[in-house]
């Protein structure tokens, strides 16, 4: 693979753009590269155990970039896994949930997702949602409009975030340690700054829910449906909140899996705990959902963080790890070390190894998202009994919470109804 093209940005057409089919984008900005203290107050509630040699993530080792440039990830399975996302390119076959219109649904549910992100691929390189954080803005207010005190701050923006389309919200503070110490440009291969203004102090967390049918299909092309649409629910809702904050005349900058890392941000923002799988956990959909955030420098009282007993069900449950097909994520305890490089070895954790997840990606032709379909915390919350299992498993008698999960819920697969 080291002789072809990098993958780039695959547009609406199927086309990657790279190199001077991007050159039109102005040079790299220089870099900023400043000492982050590791440490926070915050960490005692988060439950975050950091060493002091950490430093913030370079999205160039994030394993989606690496597919560009790195050839212990990059492949041929890998340029297909991208152009699948637009028609005619999806290779369809025959296996249940893999047919034309399973890919025909996926795809549409990603539309508008890839649209925006490739608004800007030809003139700027910019990959928006995925590596670059969005524009589609208006200007906004030239004047702050005086919002109040923190608090009556916060609810309204809560308020506005789930008319516009939020299933969750949380506000916490702006979080050096986990922006990125550079983004990465998939047109030309660079790393580059981030973009972001100084002076911002808050993040707005959004939490989409994702289908529970639709997951329940996994692993087909069928179930990244719920992925498609979760993306683009989040796309629209993070664009409109922002637009907004602007209106009112603060910075606001929509992101989704860009910039910075959505799931410290989203437990410091009391949104969930930290799973096994490596994903947040949240009270109400378990690990079913999409984050995205919004930087901005309105002033707004910031969410605690919240405890309900996650990780210590996730040290006695291994549902995750046990049927993992590549067997990336890890069946002991959270650890300093990490697989690979696209990983922290900063941070004591559960690290999935991302490397064997993304080949196994390719190898389907499309997401996989089974550690959500078996975790024992994909339950429909609203009902009683789930709830009560829910309080079960966050007491001593986790283990019993667990054993009636495994007799009692069906994770077994679904079969696609195409």
């Amino acid at each position: 693979m080291s002789k072809n093209k990098p993958i780039g940005i695959v547009t609406l057409d199927g086309q990657r753009v790279t190199g001077e089919a991007a050159g039109s984008q102005p040079p790299a900005p220089p870099l900023r590269r400043n000492r982050v203290d590791p440490h926070r107050p915050i960490d005692a509630e988060t439950g975050f155990e950091i060493s002091d040699e950490f430093e913030p993530f370079n999205a160039k080792y994030d394993v989606f970039n690496r597919a560009n440039w790195d050839d212990a990830v990059r492949s041929e399975k890998a340029v297909e896994f991208w152009q699948a996302y637009i028609m005619p390119h999806a290779r369809a076959r025959k296996a249940d949930g893999y047919s034309q219109r399973d890919y025909a649904l996926r795809n549409a549910a990603w539309h508008f997702t890839k649209a925006f992100a490739t608004l800007k691929a030809g003139s700027q390189g910019r990959n928006e949602g995925f590596t670059d954080t969005f524009t589609l803005h208006g200007p906004g207010w030239p004047e702050k409009w005086p919002v109040g005190a923190p608090d009556a701050a916060a609810a309204d923006i809560k308020k506005v975030a789930k008319l516009f389309g939020a299933d969750l919200v949380g506000i916490c503070e702006y979080d050096e340690r986990w922006m990125y110490s550079a983004k990465f440009s998939r047109a030309d291969m660079s790393e580059r700054d981030l973009g972001l203004p100084a002076g911002l102090t808050h993040v707005i967390v959004v939490v989409t829910a994702m289908d529970r049918d639709l997951t329940a299909t996994v692993p087909s092309a069928l179930a990244a449906t719920a992925t498609g649409m979760g993306y683009t629910q989040d796309a629209i809702t993070l664009m409109t909140i922002a637009q907004y904050v602007r209106n009112l005349g603060y910075e606001a900058h929509a992101s989704m899996n860009d910039t910075g890392l959505n799931i410290p941000l989203a437990i410091q923002a009391g949104l969930g705990e930290y799973g096994r799988h490596g994903l947040v956990i949240t009270k109400e959909f378990g690990p079913r959902v999409r984050i995205g955030k919004i930087f901005t420098d309105m002033p707004l009282a910031p969410d605690k963080p919240i405890r309900f007993g996650v990780t210590e069900f996730c040290n006695a449950c291994n549902a995750c790890a046990a049927n993992c097909p590549p067997r990336a994520i890890p069946s002991g305890p959270p650890s300093f070390e990490a697989p690979n490089i696209s990983s922290f070895k900063t941070i004591k954790k559960w690290t999935t190894d991302a490397e064997k997840c993304f080949k196994f990606w390719t190898q389907q032709n499309t997401e996989c998202s089974i550690c959500i379909r078996v975790c024992p915390y994909n339950r429909i919350f609203k009902r009683r009994r789930d709830r009560l299992w829910r309080w079960l498993a966050g007491t001593r008698a986790r283990r019993l919470a667990l054993w009636l999960d495994r007799r009692m819920r069906d994770m077994g697969r679904t079969r696609a109804q195409s």
